[in-house]
This record gives structure tokens, sequence and C-alpha cells, in this order.
């Protein structure tokens, strides 16, 4: 007698997550629940398929393996094993289509929770406890962003860490953004960079981002453009949490802001002028003078290149200007910079000089300090009067009902609210030194003491900042007699006018500040 061959079965098992899946919730129990069903029936299960998609898909590749598994077998009528109607789908529209997908290779559908069947009873039950399923993922959903947007209000970040931030456990908090170094440090450079206009046009944030080793990056080469748009654009890095989809405006949060909100608003700004020309890197970073230095014939600046040699490339600087008696002839890049390097090394006031300094340093310290609390006094009425105007917004919308008109009201009650930030950051800030007066006046005089320290920096931003800090206008530089009587900015200015019209210079080397600490920290007073 010939023995009936056993019916052959496959599993199908899902979760809606991948961590779910790495966590070993739920797959493993299903699983093992189906195994015991067809070991009740006397089926022989040939495969497992599994799937961590949500429930509403259709497209998803356990599915989708599953389904050419019971193509190549059609002939078999294979049954298929869920653990629940859930696992199958959690939307009544997918849970239809795969049902019928199903159907129609020749298998049928079974689960130890519930008995399928063709009747309209079996049916109707079916779809209602497909309807269940689909009402429960839909309800899941809305608690969840219910949850969310009430702790977005509460001003907290719910999304993914923005790069520079992570999230840490905070006592009282709960998850809280948190720096994360050295991306932190790397993120506020760039973002105050763009609002200063230090990197004029996104192009050169992504650039500067490349350069960061510790700066994560898509391919570990490359910053997509996106990112960094979406780096410029965040204001969670000003310490304000908004979500324009849930309609939530900005609203202060309780994570540690890396820039101000005064920063982010000028950021905005440049995002909206007019696109500029892309800074030439090649030859401003082998050229820190180039702009800095005018012509002594006609006043243009000069601009520089490389020309070809013999065996290599020399570097020069040029006049530019048609019609110049210096139009075209060339300056030697070593014979410039070689007695800018002696000029700069020259604006070092006498010790004596920095005694007189220091005390008119202390007065206008203590005046500052007195003009900030007359400062705060102003910022509280400007805070106010912000207020009033927001109140009277807000009674006009009440009183009207011409949705165009509502929605202006609005976009200027937006723009007073970020007003208020504003005010209340200066209020913050007003007053308040960034550093003591004795640590701000050791690196200040460090600074002014030496110059050149700064400017033998490898760092062309560190060669920049020296040109726009010790020189009020562009250095004038003649071919035959060198630099003219540079006009010097105001700290170094006044000191030498301390001296009775003439400024004393020191050798080289011969005024040390009172600290080791490095010069560029000067630049942060």
């Amino acid at each position: 007698m010939t023995r009936k061959a056993e019916q052959k079965a496959v599993i199908y098992c899902r979760v809606s997550t991948t961590k779910q899946t790495k966590e070993g919730n739920g797959l493993d129990s299903q699983e093992t629940r189906c195994r015991e069903y067809a070991k009740y029936k006397g089926y022989s299960v040939e495969d497992v398929f599994q799937d961590d998609k949500s429930g509403s898909l259709i497209d998803r590749p356990g599915m989708k393996a599953m389904l050419g598994y019971l193509s190549r077998h059609r002939k078999e009528a294979v049954v298929v094993i869920i653990d629940d109607i859930s696992r199958l789908a959690r939307s009544l529209d997918a849970h239809t289509r795969l049902r019928s997908a199903i159907a129609s290779l020749g298998a049928r559908l079974e689960s130890p929770s519930i008995e399928f069947g063709d009747d309209s009873d079996s049916q109707l039950v079916e779809n209602l406890l497909a309807s269940v399923s689909q009402h429960q993922r839909q309800k899941n959903g809305e608690q969840v962003k219910n949850r969310m947007w009430a702790r977005v209000m509460n001003g907290y970040w719910v999304f993914q860490a923005p790069v520079g931030y992570h999230y840490e456990n905070v006592r009282g908090h709960g998850k809280l953004l948190v720096p994360k170094e050295p991306q932190a440090s790397i993120v506020r450079e760039a973002l105050e960079g763009f609002a200063s206009g230090r990197f004029q046009i996104q192009a050169e944030v992504k650039r500067f981002l490349e350069a960061q080793p510790e700066f994560p990056k898509a391919n570990s080469r490359y910053v997509r453009p996106q990112q960094v748009t979406d780096i410029l654009m965040n204001p969670v890095y000003a310490g304000y949490i908004a979500v324009p989809k849930w309609d939530v405006q900005p609203r202060k949060g309780h994570h540690e802001p890396l820039i101000s909100f005064q920063t982010f608003k000028k950021i905005e700004e440049r995002l909206h002028e007019k696109a500029k020309v892309p800074a030439r890197m090649n030859l401003t970073a082998d050229f820190p003078l180039r702009g800095a230095v005018a012509c002594g014939d006609c006043g243009s600046p000069l601009t520089s290149c490389w020309t070809t040699g013999r065996n290599k490339y020399y570097p020069y600087y040029l006049c530019c200007k048609k019609g110049c008696s210096s139009y075209g002839k060339s300056i030697r890049r070593d014979v410039i910079e070689g007695e800018f390097d002696a000029l700069l090394r020259a604006v070092q006031p006498t010790p004596g000089l920095f005694k007189v300094a220091s005390r008119m340093f202390e007065d206008l310290w203590n005046h500052r300090l007195s003009a900030g609390h007359e400062r705060i006094h102003h910022l509280k009425a400007e805070l106010t009067k912000v207020d009033r105007q927001i109140e009277q917004f807000l009674s006009r919308i009440a009183d009207t009902e011409i949705e165009s008109i509502i929605q202006t009201y609005e976009d200027r009650i937006r723009k007073l609210e970020e007003q208020k930030i504003m005010v209340k950051e200066k209020i913050v800030e007003c007053g308040r030194p960034v550093r003591s007066f004795d640590e701000t006046l050791r690196t200040a005089f460090e600074f002014l003491g030496n110059p050149w320290k700064l400017w033998a920096s490898d760092r062309l931003e560190d060669k920049r900042t020296v040109l726009k800090l010790v020189f009020a206008d562009k250095l004038v530089y003649a071919r035959n007699t060198g630099f003219r009587t540079a006009n010097l900015s105001l700290p170094f200015k006044a000191l030498a006018d301390l001296s009775s019209g003439h400024f004393k210079m020191v050798e080289p080397g011969g005024f040390e500040p009172p600290s080791a600490s490095t010069p560029s920290s000067a630049l942060h007073v």
C-alpha cells in the first residue's frame, strides 16, 4: 500500500522593527508556536520566512521570498502557517491583497489562533480581526506621536540626534541631547564661520567639514550637500526646538546650544542672500596677503599667480589694473611676504605702554559692566513692548474670520516670537563677561604684544584674523620702496598715541605677555 505524502508547509513570522529582530523579541516564539501547530497537524515544515517591516507594508523581503517559493511549488498546495492574523498584515488593505496573492498560488492560510474559511461567517470574522489589527496599529501610532508631540512642546528633541549631539539619560529630563566632542566643536566652527562670512557659500562649509577627520561622512570621505543644508537650518544648534510638520514653532529647549540664536538668524539671512562666487582656495591658501595689499601706484588690490619656470613653478604677486604703471609687473612672493613679516614683528609696543593701557582697559571694563546694566533695563522694556504687540495681534485674530488676514497676523506673531527669543538672549548675555578681567586682559595683551605669533600659524584663518585685527585698511606696497606707513587698527593705534606720536618699537621677541597660552585664544575674548 502506497504511503500518503506529508503535507508541505512553510512558516511566516514578522516583527515591526529591526530592533525587535536584534533583541530576539517575537520571531523565535512565533516560529516555535507555528512548528508546534505543524507537528500537531502532521505537516512537514519546508522553510521559514521572516520580516522586520511594518504590517502596513506589502513589499517586504520575507513575504516576497515566500510568494516566490509558493509560485515554484504551486502544484503542491503548500500550507502557509502564521502565528496570528496580525503577523500577516496590520492593514486591512494589505491583509486582503496578501490573502488573495497566497490563494492565487494554490496555497492556503492556517493559524493556531484562528480558523480561516471561505464561507461568509468565516470571512466576516477574518475581516473584523484584520480591521481590529489595523485599528490597533493606528492607535499605537497616534499614541506614540502624541507622546512625542507633548515632549517636543516641553522643549525636548525626540528624533535622531543631530550630528554634534548624542542622547544621554539625565536626571529630571530622561533622554536629553548632550554635545558630543569633537563633533560639536567642528559643527560650532562651521556654523559660526558661515554666519561671519568666513565661509561664503555652503560649498566652502562642505569642504571644511570634509577636511575634519572626526566629522562623520556618508562614505568615509564626502559630506552630502543636503547634510550641510540641514546643519545650517537646524535651530536645535541654537538651543531651540521646532517641528513645522507638527505646527510647533521654535521654543526654548533643555539641551545645551552650540551657537546663539542671533548667530542662527544671521545664518538664515545669509542663506537667503544672493549667491556668491566661491573662494578660490588654491590661491588664497598659497597667497595669504592676496586682497589685503594694494598697489602703490593705482591703489588696486594685488592679485597673485603661479608662473612656469624651466624646472618648476614660481609664486608672484602682481597688479592687474590696466593703465597702471605696475600693470603685469611681478613681485616675488618671498620678497613681499618677507617684508610684511618684518613689518608685523615691529608692531610690538614697549612694556611701559602696557602698564598705562592696562589701567585704561580696566576703566573701560568697568564702564562696559555699568553700561550693561543700563542696557538690560532697555531690553526689558523692549521685551514688554513685543509682548504687548503679540497680544494685539492675537486679539485681531479672534475678531476676524478672513483666512488670508489670519495668516498674515500669524506670520507677524511668529516674527515677534523670534524677536522675543533674541531679546531674552541679549538680556542673559548683557553685562555678563565670558571670562574674568584678569584672563581677558592676559589673552588680549598676549595678542597685542606679539601678533606675529598668530601670523606664524599654519591656519589660513589665523592669518586672515591678524590682517583684520592689526590693520584698519589695506596695506599699500610699492615695487621699488616696499610697504608704506600702515594704518593700524584702534588698539595698536591707541598704544602708539600713548607714546607722544612716536610708536616705540622693541626688538622682535623683546616683550613677552604674562601667559604661555596659545595666541589664537586671544581672538575669543
